[in-house]
């Protein structure tokens, strides 16, 4: 009777302390989340992962080892240890930690660790957005005893979107960019000035400050330089839903200054109409109205990244009858060629995908840019599902003699 009140009394002391953690939890990710996405740049270890382990094996860093010893991911001393340690009861009584002079020195041990020992090499072939299958592959290659430790991983990773900061390492990371939704924004901006996210200047509207809302839907105004995860963790939203609500690339900082939506924008607009100003775009006036971007294509009969003449009236609420007039832009002259090019043709490639692949994947198999990708097919976010086909236009040489 005594061990069933005992077993009653920890679960319930259990769900109260995991209850009070969240704030505790969020602290945590913000103590060492860059530290993470740094590690991911130097190593490869996705940033999720290292903060799920973090999470856990200091029980937010709070636990006994960690105050004593810096030790946030429970790295014992094994044979080839010659730093610092101290003697803590895990699985045996005084068994031995390593210990380190600061937090940093942990992380950067970690990534080593794992980068450097063979049991885990086949983790570093998966894709680094397939989190499931690493939290699987550190228990299978015997990371911890607990059988139900890639279990507390995915959760800790779903309940704290901490798959974010590795998306947003792989976006930062050179000639590596990954885009969290399908960008409406080539309507706003040529496609080489992406990685800047530069804009025209023009005249800006004066908002309010803090939220406000636009057609009900709750929107801030940011400065030019603001970073856009931290409007995300401001206002208790990922980023990847914050870039699908904005029709926003994956960039870490607003080039720009500009209206951000916290909530998906209505399907119509409060006005049944928006005249055009000179140099506005579609993706302007989508923010400006707070009107999802493919409808307002859709009721004016135009496509992404079509520019319209200023004065034109563009349909909020109903479908038009006839399609806006668009800027004509002069081409420029013709170059003559200094060197002889051979010519090149498009080639389409439809590839199906397969359980638990991704869109990095794919793009990392073709040899083309997930921008390009997720553009061919118009896709609006980076879940794919089993079976979907996909398009991959490829440039091939022809052959001269």
């Amino acid at each position: 009777m005594k061990k069933r009140s005992f077993i009653f009394l920890f679960f319930i002391s259990s769900n109260l302390v995991f209850a009070q953690s969240s704030e505790v939890v969020k602290n945590y990710i913000a103590a060492y989340k860059n530290i993470a996405i740094e590690e991911m740049h130097r190593t490869g270890v996705p940033a999720a992962i290292t903060i799920a382990q973090g999470i856990h094996e200091t029980s937010a860093g709070q636990s006994v080892l960690v105050k004593k010893s810096n030790n946030h991911f429970g790295i014992k001393c094994k044979g080839e240890w010659k730093g610092a340690s101290v003697s803590h009861d895990d699985d045996a009584r005084g068994e031995c930690f390593r210990k380190y002079d600061d937090p940093l020195e942990s992380y950067r041990d970690h990534s080593d660790f794992l980068a450097t020992r063979a049991h885990y090499a086949s983790l570093f072939k998966l894709d680094p957005t397939d989190y499931e299958g690493w939290c699987y592959g550190l228990k299978k290659a015997g990371y911890a005893t607990n059988p139900k430790y890639a279990h507390i991983l995915i959760k800790l990773i779903n309940d704290y979107n901490l798959q974010d900061y590795t998306l947003l390492a792989m976006q930062g990371k050179p000639n590596n960019k990954v885009i969290l939704v399908a960008s409406n924004q080539a309507a706003t901006e040529p496609s080489e000035s992406n990685s800047s996210e530069e804009k025209p200047s023009r005249q800006i509207e004066d908002y309010p400050s803090g939220v406000f809302e636009i057609n009900e839907t709750d929107v801030v105004f940011i400065k030019k330089g603001t970073s856009y995860l931290k409007i995300a963790e401001e206002n208790d939203i990922s980023i990847s839903r914050l870039f699908d609500f904005n029709d926003l690339r994956a960039l870490d900082i607003a080039g720009y200054d500009q209206l951000l939506f916290l909530q998906r924008k209505r399907k119509t607009g409060a006005n049944e109409f928006h005249t055009v100003a000179d140099g506005e775009t579609l993706h302007d006036i989508a923010q400006k109205e707070g009107i999802r971007m493919e409808s307002l294509l859709r009721y004016n009969l135009v496509e992404n990244g079509m520019q319209i003449k200023a004065g034109e009236k563009l349909f909020l609420q109903t479908t038009a009858g006839v399609a806006p007039q668009l800027v004509l832009t002069n081409p420029k002259p013709q170059q003559r060629a200094v060197k002889p090019v051979a010519p090149t043709t498009l080639q389409t490639i439809l590839h199906t995908v397969q359980p638990k692949e991704t869109v990095y994947a794919i793009a990392k198999k073709y040899e083309v840019a997930i921008n390009d990708l997720m553009n061919w097919n118009n896709l609006q976010t980076i879940a794919l599902k089993t079976g979907q086909q996909l398009r991959i236009n490829k440039k091939a040489m022809n052959a001269t003699n």
